[in-house]
């Protein structure tokens, strides 16, 4: 049986939360002619990461949120691309491109750890 409500509890789902933040604050100066454009791509994807989290914990099987945890995990590898491409634009400075990507590397290891979990038998809940 999946983690039903517990998402809250998810250090990982914590951190995406905050991942979030970060992107809003990121994007938020990116040029007002962005904002239909990689202002809201980035931050579409940069939502996907704890959304995910939090409706796999729903999931009826261990294995059907493992889906939703690699739903997770590529919207983690769309957000650093979009950074690299923000980076090329002159839209994100060097010092937010490594705190990002660095997050977004955390962020992936953390989500297929809990993967792992899931897909052992050792996980209890």
């Amino acid at each position: 049986m999946a983690m039903k409500q517990k998402f809250r509890k998810l250090d990982v789902w914590q951190k995406a939360m905050s991942f979030v933040e970060n992107i809003y604050e990121v994007t938020g100066e990116f040029p007002q002619k962005e904002v239909y454009g990689l202002t809201s791509q980035l931050r579409r994807a940069a939502l996907s990461i704890p959304l995910n989290i939090a409706e796999g914990s729903g999931a009826s099987s261990d294995q059907d949120f493992s889906r939703f945890l690699s739903i997770s995990l590529r919207s983690t590898y769309e957000v650093m691309c979009g950074i690299e491409i923000a980076v090329r634009l002159k839209y994100c400075a060097e010092q937010n491109k490594t705190q990002l990507l660095s997050s977004c590397e955390e962020l992936s290891a953390m989500i297929t750890g809990l993967k792992k979990k899931l897909l052992s038998a050792k996980y209890i809940r």
